[in-house]
């Protein structure tokens, strides 16, 4: 199946817009201006019942978390964490994304603006999430099913805090859900050849940027921390929905790790997307594929939390 049209339009606009050069040719600066663009082009957000910003204390200080809640009474909680190469990003970028989550779930979802690589390199991100976890599910909660979520990076962060909660006594979690989580560094996998380096959003050189600024020193990658996928046992961990993509360069080691889920008898739901890119979940109102698949984990959250 060829790239989605509604894909291969965004990224001929956005080639003429910002000119060509992978992330290695631009800083830090410019990568997270042109990240920030894409909420303006987003349009509305669906209503939700309302918005605010607590501050979480972690090593060294604090984080903010922004707090989305429903309508009506929440039925869950949903723990997000943002991608963004562990490098861009914060809360305010997704939010129409967490709106649609909120109105079509009717969970209360926690956003956390965890500190970014390079000025706060591994594994600040890591644990800072996991802090985001454990304070939510102490104030946040009030006895309502916890799920994590995240994409890409997110998801790298959701898949470790869910590993750390089973290692370290909770808090109890209902599922995890990870959208193309990158879960390794290994970047001789077949998808990477496939899709290194052929004008997608996020290609092999960029994934290499990224880890630079993240996790400089490649020794720290090989830990179940940075890289998921390495962890020892995959036993008890939360039942987990687990998107892959067919044009993106970590679709191997997202589908190695649904398969290692089902391999210890986690319950795991793989959703294959055949005709989509890395980086195409958060454009709601963007494209109607990131609205199918936003309206997909939905469900399976609703699927949770009223069970």
């Amino acid at each position: 199946m060829t790239l989605h049209r509604q894909a291969q339009e965004l990224l001929e606009s956005f080639a003429s817009a910002t000119g060509d050069g992978p992330p290695p040719e631009r800083s830090v600066e410019e990568m997270r201006a042109l990240s920030g663009g894409f909420r303006q082009m987003q349009g509305d957000a669906a209503v939700i019942g309302s918005t605010r910003v607590e501050k979480i204390p972690v090593s060294g200080g604090f984080v903010e978390a922004t707090v989305y809640e429903p309508v009506h009474d929440a039925k869950g909680l949903v723990v997000y964490f943002h991608g963004g190469g562990f490098v861009l990003g914060a809360p305010r970028d997704f939010e129409v994304l967490y709106h649609a989550l909120v109105a079509q779930s009717q969970v209360r979802l926690v956003a956390i603006d965890y500190r970014l690589a390079p000025e706060h390199p591994f594994p600040t991100g890591v644990d800072d999430s996991y802090a985001g976890l454990l304070w939510s599910a102490e104030h946040l909660a009030n006895g309502l099913p916890i799920i994590v979520a995240g994409d890409s990076s997110g998801g790298t962060f959701a898949a470790v805090a869910a590993r750390r909660a089973r290692d370290h006594d909770g808090p109890a979690l209902a599922a995890q859900v990870l959208v193309y989580p990158v879960t390794d560094h290994d970047f001789s996998r077949t998808s990477y050849d496939e899709h290194g380096d052929s004008g997608l959003l996020v290609g092999k050189s960029d994934m290499e940027w990224y880890w630079a600024q993240y996790a400089s020193d490649p020794a720290v990658r090989d830990g179940e921390d940075a890289s998921p996928l390495r962890a020892a046992s995959f036993e008890g961990l939360p039942p987990a929905f687990v998107l892959v993509d067919e044009y993106d360069p970590v679709r191997d080691e997202a589908k190695a790790f649904a398969d290692r889920l089902i391999d210890a008898k986690v319950p795991t739901v793989v959703d294959y997307v055949a005709d989509q890119m890395h980086g195409y979940f958060t454009m709601a109102n963007m494209m109607a594929s990131a609205d199918e698949s936003i309206a997909r984990v939905a469900a399976y959250i609703r699927s949770v939390v009223h069970h």
